[in-house]
């Protein structure tokens, strides 16, 4: 009797198993499919195009590309196409960095004068490896510098060379002092691991991540290497796409260089939940809230957020996003759920933290809103070929349709699509649009005083000026104009 017990016991624990299984992988399913509806509906408005891993519990539910990796071939996007990561890269490169110092080759209070000797005393004396890691350090970003992208992006540089032409640049403030996103901190950082590995950046990135995790679909992009299955980068006018502009991947670098897939950050994502490659107190520092950026907060190559968004009850989400020619990218990591969103895009600037939070809702059962229909990149066809006049008949027709949304980027794409076209007036009444959509915006009355300052009309061109720096002080360029054209 006792053994038909035990029997009868282990039989209706295994079929409760077999039952919570079922059910899981039914729940598992409709997520999956509500996430390739929303998905399609995207690719199918032109607003995404690219590749999507989805995991939940840390077991992928969902993969899948979408639109082209190539145009011109019509080579479709798959969970295996390679893009090039942009700013994702900098999790990475930190990575590298706590590794070291975990190895005593590194002291992270330490200023960056101890192992880049030939760097200028005067301010590297003053920052640390910390201010580095945490966008502190007051170094300029030198993609912010003027003419940086028709000037010096497509030529190649060393390390050396390239840390030259900015480590010269008065600070932006003193280290420590507040958060300013800059890439040239990250290309220190590189920099700095070279000197102190003697290795290349890439060939420690590769020995020290990439071999031990077997990622090997993820790398160093150089333009000259015939890469199997690397997706071509374009950019969106309006509603068509355009080659994106070269850029000689010696610049990105540390900051910036890398190429993966989604399938590879699930890999990457995987290995964050152990120590294989660090103890657990080097990798809970990669976590950590230093320094408050916006909304969020920033630890070591990664921003860290606390939301209620999407999700019932609040959840610490860990994310970075990336933006390179023709490229941008989204990794975001909930860590107390081991949930992951990784999406993948070739065709330059889309709303991917928008997608984002519309899977995270999809994953935790709360409400989301569907794509809808670009209604910017709709005005534009009509402001092109039928003048100012259709263009704001259009506008008022279509602004309260539910199947369109008006966003302030795509706006403002518009308006200077319609400026360098020479359609002063069209791109005057777009900008004008824009500021009456958003009207707490410093940059759409930065944008619309340009555009009146074209058209020759310096007064409307001073009152939008004046607008857009008292909604944002930190506007340095609209100043420089305003007193300009005030004399």
């Amino acid at each position: 009797m006792k053994n038909q017990s035990n029997c009868s016991l282990l039989k209706s624990i295994a079929i409760c198993a077999i039952v919570l299984f079922t059910i899981n992988m039914s729940f598992a399913q409709d997520k999956a499919k509500q996430i390739d509806q929303l998905m399609s509906l995207y690719a199918k408005y032109g607003q995404f195009n690219g590749s999507v891993l989805v995991a939940e519990h840390g077991k992928v539910i969902f993969e899948k590309g979408y639109g082209q990796a190539n145009m011109e071939w019509d080579i479709p996007n798959q969970p295996d196409t390679k893009f090039r990561l942009g700013s994702i890269s900098k999790q990475f490169t930190a990575f590298l960095v706590v590794k070291l110092a975990e190895e005593g080759k590194i002291k992270l209070d330490a200023p960056i004068s101890t192992y880049l000797p030939e760097y200028p005393k005067a301010t590297g004396d003053k920052i640390t490896v910390h201010q580095l890691l945490t966008h502190s350090s007051g170094v300029p970003n030198y993609t912010s510098v003027p003419n940086f992208f028709k000037e010096k992006s497509r030529d190649p540089y060393t390390p050396t060379e390239f840390v030259k032409t900015f480590q010269d640049l008065p600070l932006d403030f003193t280290p420590g002092e507040k958060f300013k996103y800059s890439n040239s901190g990250y290309f220190l950082l590189g920099y700095i691991i070279e000197k102190v590995t003697g290795k290349s950046y890439e060939q420690f990135l590769q020995e020290t991540i990439l071999t031990p995790l077997k990622m090997v679909n993820t790398g160093y992009d150089h333009y000259d290497v015939v890469l199997k299955k690397r997706a071509a980068g374009y950019e969106k006018q309006g509603k068509n796409f355009v080659n994106s502009p070269f850029l000689d991947m010696s610049i990105p670098y540390a900051a910036g260089s890398l190429y993966s897939t989604v399938e590879d950050l699930y890999l990457w994502d995987q290995a964050l939940y152990g120590n294989q490659l660090l103890t657990s107190k080097s990798m809970e520092s990669l976590f950590k809230s230093y320094i408050p950026a916006g909304k969020e907060s920033y630890g070591y190559g990664w921003f860290i957020l606390e939301t209620t968004d999407g999700v019932k009850d609040k959840v610490k989400i860990i994310e970075h996003g990336g933006g390179i020619n023709g490229f941008n990218t989204v990794i975001s990591r909930i860590p107390a759920d081991k949930n992951l969103v990784v999406l993948l895009n070739n065709t330059g600037g889309t709303n991917l933290d928008e997608m984002n939070e519309a899977i995270r809702a999809i994953l935790y059962k709360q409400p989301y809103s569907q794509a809808k229909q670009s209604l910017a990149f709709e005005l534009l066809d009509v402001f092109s070929e039928q003048g100012a006049t259709s263009g704001l008949n259009t506008y008022n027709k279509l602004k309260n349709d539910p199947a369109y949304k008006l966003k302030e980027n795509e706006m403002n794409q518009v308006g200077y699509q319609l400026l360098q076209s020479g359609k002063t007036k069209e791109s005057i009444e777009a900008f004008k649009i824009n500021a009456e959509a958003f009207p707490k915006s410093g940059n759409v009355y930065d944008s619309l005083g340009e555009a009146y300052l074209k058209d020759g009309n310096k007064s409307l061109a001073i009152t939008n000026y004046k607008k857009s720096v008292e909604l944002d002080p930190t506007n340095e360029a609209g100043k420089k104009v305003l007193s300009e054209i005030s004399k």
